[in-house]
């Protein structure tokens, strides 16, 4: 056989192992599990850490403050030194709308050794405990919540959390990212398409599982287990602070659901390219642990299971090489078929699964310029801040 064929052949086969072995990660139905209402509805705090974000507060806080919530809730807003007047309108807002009360503090600098976020979370969890909630709802300045939204995660959470009954120490939904531009169309779907395969619901919702990951956008935490982690003292280096959450809970032994949301979306645009690439370059080299081999590997990787069906079927159509060019073409079928169920999931035409090969080269240069980035002293840059050297997500 060719080099073109064997090429073709061995793309099928990971996409073979992909589609059966991967925790059907390209399903969408690990979704919020319903459970009964709990007898008395525990306190819970919402701690909301918002930097610079007064933009897209008046589409996502007047959701908070509007939780059709039956126990106690409060809001606490840290505003991380932002320079657009965030603690403004977040006060303003809650004037407007009333609902759930809203108290905004502001944490200073972050110290050596902490990343904003962090610092920010550090500060906003220290307030909410002083009134002894049995929840924390960590939820980012952009994510927009359906009035039954927090009920839900409760009644999904609420238990001893044993496998018995069905509780957890940490619920957390990916939101539904917007996708409104032609980049958004393009590369939002595939984001959340790449995080499952990385880290596959089923296996990270499975008893006894070793995989954790969470969604930073929307995490109910149990208080207790989150003193028992040390969080989020114990992560205040991460970057990918959503899984590192997740994996400091797991230790702990903690007990995790992660899945897509349906009632909570994020209200954050990202019109062009460039927005979408700061998103993910910027944490894209610290979920490779900083390694120059696993970066080749992931390349290498990528180049073989998404880059080669397309261009071995042109050429092996263009040299007459039957054996390559039916190789490459199932392989892009099947790799089309497992991203339709994100496309319809984010309401996009299925017309865009074959693009998936070029999308995912935008991701392999997002890659790339990541790493860039961080041998140049200029580490993941976010919101006026630098972390040249900062810590790597967690193995699984």
């Amino acid at each position: 056989m060719s080099a073109l064929a064997w090429t073709a052949l061995g793309s099928l086969a990971a996409w073979c192992w992909l589609l059966l072995g991967q925790g059907f990660f390209w399903r969408t139905d690990q979704r919020l599990p319903g459970r009964q209402a709990p007898a008395v509805w525990p306190d819970v705090a919402v701690v909301v850490p918002a930097r610079d974000e007064a933009a897209v507060l008046p589409g996502s806080l007047p959701s908070l403050l509007g939780q059709r919530y039956p126990g106690r809730a409060e809001i606490v807003l840290v505003d991380d030194n932002s320079g657009d007047g965030t603690g403004e309108v977040a006060r303003s807002l809650a004037e407007r709308h009333g609902g759930l009360p809203l108290r905004v503090v502001t944490p200073g600098e972050p110290e050596p050794g902490w990343t904003g976020k962090l610092w920010a979370l550090r500060h906003g969890i220290a307030l909410a405990r002083a009134n002894d909630p049995e929840f924390l709802l960590l939820t980012d300045a952009d994510i927009a919540h359906e009035p039954d939204s927090l009920r839900k995660l409760v009644a999904a959470a609420h238990g001893s959390g044993d496998a018995g009954t069905g509780g957890y120490d940490l619920v957390s939904q990916m939101a539904r990212l917007r996708v409104e531009s032609g980049w958004e169309r393009l590369v939002v779907p595939a984001f959340v398409y790449f995080f499952a395969q990385l880290y596959p619901f089923r296996w990270i919702n499975s008893a006894g599982a070793r995989t954790a990951a969470a969604a930073g956008g929307c995490v109910l935490l149990r208080t207790a287990t989150a003193v028992r982690a040390n969080v989020p003292a114990s992560i205040r280096h991460a970057v990918i602070d959503d899984v590192s959450l997740a994996r400091v809970v797991r230790r702990a032994g903690g007990r995790i659901w992660l899945g897509l949301a349906e009632r909570v979306d994020s209200v954050r645009p990202y019109p062009r390219l460039a927005d979408l690439w700061r998103m993910v370059s910027r944490s894209a080299y610290a979920q490779l642990r900083h390694n120059p081999l696993v970066l080749v590997a992931t390349v290498a990787g990528l180049a073989l299971v998404y880059l080669a069906p397309p261009v071995v079927l042109a050429a092996a159509t263009a040299a007459g090489d039957p054996v390559a060019a039916w190789a490459a073409g199932l392989a892009w079928a099947v790799m089309a078929g497992t991203y339709a169920p994100m496309l319809r999931y984010y309401r996009q035409p299925l017309l865009l699964a074959p693009t998936l090969p070029f999308t995912a080269l935008l991701y392999l240069l997002m890659t790339v310029d990541s790493a860039v980035q961080h041998h140049r002293g200029r580490g993941a840059a976010w919101k006026g801040r630098t972390y040249a050297r900062p810590e790597a997500a967690p193995d699984r």
